[in-house]
């Protein structure tokens, strides 16, 4: 669609189906405090938001247990649970001819960033992406409008750089570079999160149902668009 020429992919749910390494590594942190949770739905919920806030508002913990509770996920999905995953059919395909359409990709998660490129490297799809932005460890920037606020100033600055971004008169300051970029950009991603980082920025988004939301989810969320399968993506930017 001629309208946007910046894309920001979520990764979790979007891009990789990652869920059963994510859900086993949760079921995995929860066994830890005796929680035996064989319900695959309530793990599915760790898929997508930052982790701290599903062990926090699903069961009930401090903000010290739940780091603590990450503490006991990474030690198994860092190593082992970051594997089990597996890039939708179709996205590599999709991906490479959005490139070849001269759009500018971006990856915008709340996963950590070097767990972001430790899939992308993985799976050899960091080659579409410009520009690439995750939390850090520490759970720095795990807001999605947080993730999307620096992805906006990468791609302002990189708009700059290669001209894609006309201001006017004299050099655009970032604010300026982050408005010009916003107004061609949306958002693609799985889950009310997603929606909602975007509309902060007053950017539109694209809801996907193939990832770990839901319908009920994107409708309550108001996402601006839906995308039941990868090939509806397609058909949204390079159809006929």
């Amino acid at each position: 669609m001629d309208k946007f020429k910046f894309l920001l992919f979520d990764l979790d749910g979007t891009v990789t189906d990652s869920g059963p390494g994510i859900m086993k590594a949760a079921q995995i942190a929860l066994s830890r405090y005796n929680i035996e949770e064989a319900d695959a739905e309530r793990l599915r919920l760790f898929v997508g938001p930052p982790l701290d806030k599903s062990f926090i508002e699903r069961y009930g913990f401090s903000k010290e247990q739940a780091w603590e509770a990450i503490g006991h996920f990474r030690e198994y999905y860092n190593k082992t649970g970051v594997f089990e995953n597996s890039v939708y059919p179709g996205m590599e395909t999709l991906l490479k001819e959005l490139k070849d359409e001269g759009y500018v990709i971006a990856i915008a998660s709340s996963k950590p960033i070097v767990l972001i490129h430790k899939v992308l490297d993985h799976f050899d799809i960091d080659k579409y992406f410009d520009v690439v932005v995750g939390c850090e460890l520490d759970g720095t920037r795990s807001k999605k409008s947080e993730v999307i606020e620096e992805v906006l100033r990468q791609l302002g600055a990189m708009a700059l750089e290669h001209g894609l971004a006309n201001a006017g008169h004299g050099s655009p300051d970032e604010g300026q570079l982050i408005r010009l970029v916003k107004e061609k950009s949306v958002m693609i991603g799985d889950r009310c999160y997603d929606v909602e980082g975007a509309h902060s920025f007053g950017m539109p988004c694209i809801g996907v149902l193939y990832g770990y939301g839901s319908r009920k989810e994107m409708d309550e969320a108001g996402a601006d668009y839906i995308a039941a399968t990868v090939e509806d993506l397609r058909d949204f930017f390079l159809g006929d």
